[in-house]
């Protein structure tokens, strides 16, 4: 994506570009997206038209078709639930009308009928799908009302939330990056140090649960500032959207951050620079060249702060999509939860789509006619301490509290404050929390990073092959991680493992579709084209081009989203899908001692803090990946 700097002549076009003889032309402040003027191609395919493949409307049916499929095996999977369970239906929904009732013979077959549960599962699901046409999703198993228009409301609210969150997400994202932006233009992005990005670090490793915790009882309620529960007006927004957005924007800012050194390193950018150029226009248009690459994971960001926001809606009491969707596959009310989970696939679609059609707009025809650069990081870092100082903190609390027992009852020093002799507290029971955190640490991290390994390792497998997983990291990123725990457990039984498998069956998504969107622009790189026009294998250039572009950034990824993926392992162990007391694992911990976060705050911010020196040291630590450069013969 060079910039127009003198005299040059397109190839095959015929066509020079300049200001006048001798007199060099004013370059342009912005990657170029492969044109010299609007519409007029520069890029290695001479006029800059490309034919569309006859083939591309067979493609688009295909992949249209295989997304339908996609969505149909999670419907049936939803609607066979209470059978991989192999639960009595009757007998959960019962408990949920009425848990005072004795669930007598009778009064279950008599469900059973009204249920229409003697059909079978499947025809079932063809009822249900059979309506849906008409905009009929039945009725709920639970209160016999309409399905529609209940999730039609919740939808409205969660959509409304969501917009909130984004809005807080994008402020965040832009704190994050603003020290990039502003050494970009200065030529000084590349020199950020390993300890850049910290505090975004703190906010995307804080538990949503326990920032809208914190945020509903001493801004609601200790404060007064602001409404602390209820969904009455924009009043009661501030609060959940500062919950979700401060998390997701501090991570997709850090995914952004990542990108723009490379973005500030083209030569456009350079050539801008020592022009003269506004360091305002650099950033913007340096920006603009970063972002695509972002957009997919901000499409499944907004599914997951719709869907995924089930924590922060049964904080403040907001009758949105999560929560019922949590409520109706607890009660497997498979009518509602059906239609939630279609809502969110639908959804999914359109922010997968309308991200896809932002990025081909923002990088113009070049990503069709392989005119792009690389983002490529331009220089390894240096050695920085920062990341051995995290490592060194969270190690000496493993080791500190492994020294102690984290099973022995005190009910004299119950809730006790930090001292010499418990360190980081005691819990309800009188238990040190120091021991609890380090004892817990070995299940949480181990448990985090297997999955975050399997979620990389196969997020980069079907990147690689984007019209296999588009489709499918769209539909997984649609179910909420509860829902996925529920179904994993239904399949495979409950477990200490369970938590496991449902976290990495969704984990995969983002990096998956992260995977995706830097294949694109590399397939589209110049050097790229040129190296393929000399003749080399697709091996060759999957293995000198195409991974040492791809693969370094996806891994700074994962490790970002390591303490995501500790969270969603505490989430579902939470609700007593994993390990069971009195068992110290960290979202266990967060669980327990919840009710007494304004008694005692020590007993939540401990495993909170772990939490986030884990998070600071993931992101200190991955501005270290880089692919292995071979050195040149002599």
């Amino acid at each position: 994506m060079p910039l127009s700097t003198g005299r040059s002549t397109e190839p095959g076009a015929g066509r020079t570009t300049g200001t006048g003889a001798g007199r060099p032309a004013r370059p342009s402040a912005g990657p170029s997206t492969g044109t010299s003027g609007p519409g007029r191609s520069t890029g290695p395919s001479g006029a800059g038209r490309s034919t569309r493949p006859s083939g591309a409307g067979r493609s688009a049916g295909l992949v249209a078709l295989w997304r339908v499929a996609l969505a149909g095996v999670l419907l049936c999977g939803i609607g066979l639930l209470p059978w991989l369970s192999r639960t009595d239906p009757a007998r959960t929904v019962l408990k949920a009308r009425a848990a005072d009732r004795d669930p007598s013979p009778e009064l279950l077959e008599s469900l059973r009928a009204q249920l229409g549960l003697d059909a079978g599962p499947l025809r079932l699901l063809g009822r249900w799908l059979a309506g849906l046409p008409h905009g009929d999703a039945g009725a709920s198993w639970i209160s016999g009302t309409a399905v529609a228009p209940s999730v039609a409301a919740a939808l409205g609210v969660s959509l409304l939330l969501m917009g909130g969150a984004l809005v807080v997400a994008a402020a965040t994202a832009g704190a994050v990056c603003g020290r990039t932006l502003w050494l970009g233009p200065r030529r000084r992005a590349a020199r950020r140090g390993a300890g850049a990005g910290s505090g975004g670090a703190l906010l995307a490793a804080l538990p949503e649960f326990l920032l809208a915790s914190v945020l509903a009882a001493v801004v609601g309620v200790r404060l007064g500032w602001l409404p602390a529960v209820g969904w009455y007006g924009p009043r009661w927004m501030v609060l959940p959207s500062l919950a979700l957005g401060l998390p997701a924007g501090a991570l997709l800012g850090r995914v952004l951050d990542d990108a723009l050194p490379g973005a500030f390193a083209e030569p456009w950018a350079r050539a801008a620079a020592a022009r003269g150029l506004p360091a305002r226009r650099i950033a913007r248009q340096a920006l603009r060249r970063a972002v695509p690459g972002v957009l997919p994971n901000t499409g499944l960001f907004v599914v997951g702060l719709t869907g995924g926001a089930v924590a922060v809606e049964q904080v403040f009491d907001i009758p949105g999509l999560g929560r019922l969707s949590l409520q109706a596959a607890i009660a497997q009310d498979l009518p509602m939860l059906q239609a939630c989970a279609l809502v969110l696939i639908l959804l999914a679609a359109a922010a997968g789509g309308l991200a896809r059609l932002a990025a081909r707009l923002l990088l113009g025809p070049a990503l069709r006619d392989g005119a792009l650069p690389s983002l490529d990081r331009p220089t390894a870092p240096s050695t920085r301490a920062i990341p051995l100082l995290y490592g060194a903190l969270l190690l000496a609390v493993v080791v500190l509290g492994g020294l102690r027992d984290p099973l022995v009852v005190d009910t004299a020093a119950r809730l006790t404050a930090p001292s010499w002799a418990h360190p980081f507290g005691t819990d309800a029971l009188g238990r040190d929390l120091l021991a609890r955190v380090g004892h817990g640490a070995l299940s949480t991290l181990a448990l985090a990073v297997a999955v975050s390994a399997a979620a990389l390792v196969a997020g980069v497998l079907l990147g690689l092959v984007p019209r296999l997983s588009g489709g499918l990291a769209e539909t997984v990123n649609a179910v909420p991680p509860v829902l996925a725990g529920l179904l994993v457990a239904g399949a495979a039984g409950r477990g200490p493992y369970i938590p496991a498998l449902a976290v990495a069956a969704v984990a995969w998504a983002p990096l998956a579709t992260h995977t995706s969107a830097l294949l694109r622009q590399q397939r589209a790189a110049r050097h790229l084209a040129a190296t393929r026009a000399l003749g080399a294998s697709r091996r060759h250039l999957l293995r000198r081009h195409v991974l040492p572009a791809v693969l370094p950034p996806v891994v700074r990824h994962a490790l970002l989203r390591l303490p995501s993926v500790a969270l969603a392992l505490a989430a579902l162990g939470f609700l007593g899908l994993g390990a069971q007391p009195p068992s110290p694992e960290w979202g266990r911990l967060l669980a327990e001692n919840h009710p007494y976060a304004e008694r005692a705050p020590w007993a939540v911010l401990a495993p909170a803090a772990a939490l986030v020196l884990l998070g600071l040291l993931a992101v200190t630590a991955s501005g270290g990946v880089r692919w292995p450069r071979r050195r040149p013969p002599h």
